[in-house]
């Protein structure tokens, strides 16, 4: 069987670029994050193999990122190496894919999102996140 790409819900954040693999019951959940890129499989409830791999519009802090899993999605939370720089797109090149669009109901104007985006970090960390390395984490 061939691989499908899953469906990925992105928005911009001025420390943080959130992405959300819309998968419903995921298994064998494979992240692997570096400061360029992110790669991410699994398989959802149809025992169907889903694979993205996305080449980052600017450097991230790999180190300093993490996800959680839910019944529904994965959702990555990614460090940017420069802070309050907007992202105008996720990916290196123009080219959009199919699979990738914009979360447009959480994005909105930067203007006093520091905190708000403080608390969301500190929430995600306390419901079973996965701190990482450059190492592949399997969920």
């Amino acid at each position: 069987m061939e691989r499908q790409h899953a469906r990925t819900l992105w928005y911009d954040r001025p420390k943080y670029v959130y992405m959300e693999f819309c998968v419903e019951d995921s298994t064998d959940v494979s992240v692997l994050l570096e400061d360029d890129r992110i790669v991410f499989s699994c398989r959802n409830g149809d025992g169907v193999e889903l694979y993205n791999e996305i080449e980052f519009y600017a450097k991230v802090n790999s180190k300093d990122s993490q996800d959680k899993r839910s019944g529904r999605s994965i959702t990555c939370f990614v460090r940017k190496w420069k802070e309050k720089v907007a992202w105008p797109r996720l990916t290196k090149e123009d080219i959009k894919p199919v699979w990738l669009s914009v979360d447009f109901d959480n994005w909105r104007d930067w203007e006093g999102d520091d905190e708000v985006e403080l608390a969301q970090v500190e929430h995600y960390a306390e419901m079973h996140t996965c701190h990482r390395s450059h190492a592949e984490i399997r969920i």
